[in-house]
């Protein structure tokens, strides 16, 4: 008898395993999610949170609530904050109000995981362009997804005239590691990140096959893309020449990137990537670099195996400048060059999903290069997105769990704590 219950014990643990592991999300963004019931903490409308953030007290104030999942927001030159939400709507606040009517709606396939990117043309005051990257589904197979671009103009916070202008050769089945994020250059190029879009990874069949399409030219598959404004190749990218690679390549070897930001002082274009068990990173992209995924990552596969039997370096491609283990989901990165919060000029605000907390990496710190303090983890909250307002306060949008329904997500504003 006991060896019977001893048996069924083990098939109960065996079973308990099996529905996590089928639990967890995708490779865009492994996560640890708070339940249904778990305590988070917010600041109310009239009740800033009073806390301290990086060796700094800070309040922190809601600035927008009763959002879904809010993927990314842009702030425009006359202070409005236009918002994707994940489950397809592009939302605008203005003037302290949220408006309940979607600026634009997707045309991604139903899901709480469909539109992505936002970015605001650096002439908008002129064109008033706006841009957005989804999922797409295949007309003739909707299983089958990839990451497009549209590009519309925002006339009395409606965006009219839009139209679909990149595709990207991404395919793959039921997937969403679509990545998505966007950021216009000096020059005016649009660069764009595609996820590696392996849908084996969570299979009990896993293998490196659908990942190893992003160590080649011949797709999009985890790469950085850089566009024209008009969805077109620059005549100046690193692969244009070369007839066995899509001409709209910058990068390659990168897994799922979902930051990018350029470097106030150096002007490097810096690229924050999830990985998948550890190997979350930080690279400084150049044109034509190669960033190594999977051939090269700190990171285990979710079956817990080696990405890689050599992590470290390989011959032509290029290691992280940051990197992660274990992995912490980071999904969003800003530079701080506001005045608000001196001490913290200079430094790198990482937002993290799974760590539920947000970094700040600090550089050129005397007898240490490199500092990263973690803060606002008493919130228990996923943090997606981080950007420098135009009034030199830190913003952030929030989620409580991944791919909920629910109008929980926030925009939140650090701003120092009255001496």
């Amino acid at each position: 008898m006991l060896h019977a219950l001893g048996k069924e014990l083990v098939m109960l643990r065996i079973s308990a395993i099996v529905i996590l592991v089928s639990g967890l999300l995708t490779a865009f963004s492994v996560s640890a999610q708070p339940g249904r019931g778990s305590s988070v903490l917010l600041p109310e409308t009239d009740r800033p949170l009073e806390l301290h953030a990086a060796n700094v007290a800070v309040r922190v104030v809601l600035v927008v609530d009763g959002l879904v999942s809010p993927w990314d927001f842009e702030f425009l030159p006359d202070g409005a904050i236009l918002i994707n939400e994940m489950n397809g709507r592009m939302r605008i606040f203005r003037d302290g109000v949220l408006s309940p009517e979607p600026v634009w709606e997707s045309p991604s396939p139903q899901s709480n995981d469909v539109l992505h990117g936002l970015a605001v043309h650096p002439d908008f005051e002129d064109n008033s362009f706006v841009y957005a990257s989804y999922a797409k589904a295949q007309a003739e197979n909707p299983r089958m997804l990839t990451t497009a671009l549209s590009r519309g103009r925002l006339v009395n916070d409606k965006l009219v005239d839009v139209e679909e202008i990149f595709v990207a050769d991404a395919w793959e089945p039921a997937s969403m590691a679509i990545a998505g994020r966007m950021i216009f250059g000096p020059d005016k190029t649009l660069y764009l990140t595609v996820g590696d879009r392996d849908h084996l990874v969570l299979s009990p069949n896993d293998d490196s096959s659908v990942r190893m399409r992003s160590q080649s030219l011949a797709d999009h598959v985890g790469k950085t893309l850089r566009l024209t404004d008009d969805g077109g190749v620059p005549a100046d990218n690193p692969f244009v020449d070369d007839p066995n690679a899509r001409g709209e390549i910058f990068t390659l070897g990168n897994r799922n990137g979902y930051g990018l930001e350029f470097h106030p002082e150096t002007g490097e274009l810096w690229e924050l990537e999830i990985g998948p068990m550890g190997g979350d990173e930080i690279n400084i992209l150049v044109a034509g670099g190669n960033y190594g995924w999977p051939l090269l990552s700190m990171g285990r596969n979710y079956t817990g195996t080696l990405v890689s039997d050599q992590p470290w370096f390989r011959d032509g491609m290029i290691n992280p400048r940051v990197f992660w283990v274990p992995a912490i989901s980071p999904a969003g990165f800003a530079f701080y060059t506001g005045d608000k919060f001196p001490r913290w000029q200079g430094g790198l605000f990482v937002t993290a999903l799974s760590g539920q907390h947000v970094e700040l990496l600090s550089f050129g710190q005397g007898s240490q290069s490199e500092s990263r303090q973690e803060f606002l983890g008493e919130m228990g909250l996923r943090f997606r997105d981080v950007e420098q307002g135009p009034d030199g306060y830190i913003y952030l949008s929030t989620e409580v769990r991944y791919g909920s329904s629910d109008p929980e997500g926030t925009i939140i504003r650090l701003e120092p704590a009255a001496p």
